[in-house]
């Protein structure tokens, strides 16, 4: 009880597992789309940014739009509310790192340095989820260090940056929803 007044219990394994699949189908169209022949395009630079910007948007809305489905719809089986203090104190955790991460990698892909965007990402992203692990399940704080160590192996091998982005946000995110599933959503039903 002590737990359910002081945790958000609602996250749902599901919404890890389709934010998951949303990421490695970004990052397949963004591979795709850098792997094509320039020439067959008029783009500008900057026009390419904002097309792998807007690939990077729709991702993030639609893991964030099942996140909050998936959570709502657990909340709602466990007779809970989906957004109280201690949600908020999640969300507020969760989005400071997350925003400041943002922005940082905004400032390096408008100077142009594109190879550190993907380490950027996934080592705030971590640092987020470590943040605000205190607030939910402890898995999240490992899913956190995870992403903060590819994130390092990212900066190292900057040209491979959408193969460790893949592998954070797809992948980990697979590998983690799954084993939620698992341990707490099939556990309660």
């Amino acid at each position: 009880m002590m737990e359910k007044s002081s945790k958000f219990l609602s996250l749902s394994g599901l919404s890890g597992i389709v934010a998951g699949v949303a990421a490695i189908a970004g990052a397949a169209f963004a591979y795709c789309y850098l792997l094509r022949d320039p020439s067959q395009t008029d783009y500008s630079q900057m026009q390419e940014m904002l097309i792998l910007l807007a690939d990077a948007l729709i991702v993030l809305l639609i893991s964030i739009g099942f996140g909050i489905y998936f959570s709502r719809k657990n909340a709602k089986q466990n007779k809970q509310k989906l957004f109280n203090s201690v949600t908020k104190r999640a969300i507020y955790n969760l989005a400071l790192p997350l925003v400041a991460g943002g922005l940082f990698s905004l400032i390096f892909l408008l100077k142009g340095n594109i190879g550190m965007v993907a380490s950027a990402t996934l080592l705030f992203y971590g640092m987020a989820l470590i943040n605000a692990s205190k607030y939910t399940f402890e898995e999240i704080h490992y899913l956190g260090i995870t992403e903060i160590v590819l994130g390092l192996l990212a900066a190292t091998f900057m040209y491979k940056g959408i193969l460790f982005w893949t592998i954070g946000f797809g992948f980990c995110h697979i590998f983690y929803g799954l084993a939620m599933y698992v341990k707490y959503d099939k556990k309660g039903k």
